[in-house]
């Protein structure tokens, strides 16, 4: 290694996350939990933001999106509508954060084609579990129980 480079760098062995949260704090924890087990991640601070990246063709397609569900400009389910209708990311698994999940959620989110949730507060280990999960068996992992 050499002198002055960090010991402990994230590698994209396990994939690439893409974070998209209006809040700078939680975007740092999620990465911070995704770095230590070895997703290279990428942030966003909106769906508009997100959506520039994604659909960037100079720009690697991330493995997995995790989205707030609640953000401005656009909320999480503008951005996975938006997700959706591109081709080069409809095979890409999208995880919502929210605060609770009610069944109308559930409805919308198979309609909208959304992978799973995670609920917030989020459990470090339940995120970096989902996120694994779909990384490494893409949109046809098992969703969260």
């Amino acid at each position: 290694m050499e002198s002055g480079s960090p010991p402990d760098e994230p590698t994209d062995e396990k994939g690439l996350v893409l974070l998209c949260d209006d809040v700078a704090s939680i975007r740092q924890l999620m990465r911070i939990n995704l770095e230590l087990e070895g997703f290279a991640v990428e942030e966003a601070a909106d769906g508009h933001e997100a959506m520039a990246r994604l659909i960037d063709p100079e720009l690697p397609t991330p493995d997995v999106v995790v989205l707030d569900a609640q953000m401005g400009p656009k909320d999480g389910w503008w951005t996975i509508a938006a997700i959706r209708s591109h081709p080069r990311m409809r095979a890409v698994p999208v995880i919502m954060v929210t605060a609770s999940v009610q069944v109308s959620d559930r409805i919308q989110a198979a309609e909208a084609g959304l992978d799973a949730f995670i609920t917030k507060p989020f459990d470090p280990e339940a995120l970096v579990g989902v996120v694994s999960r779909f990384a490494r068996d893409g949109r046809d992992a098992a969703p969260a129980s």
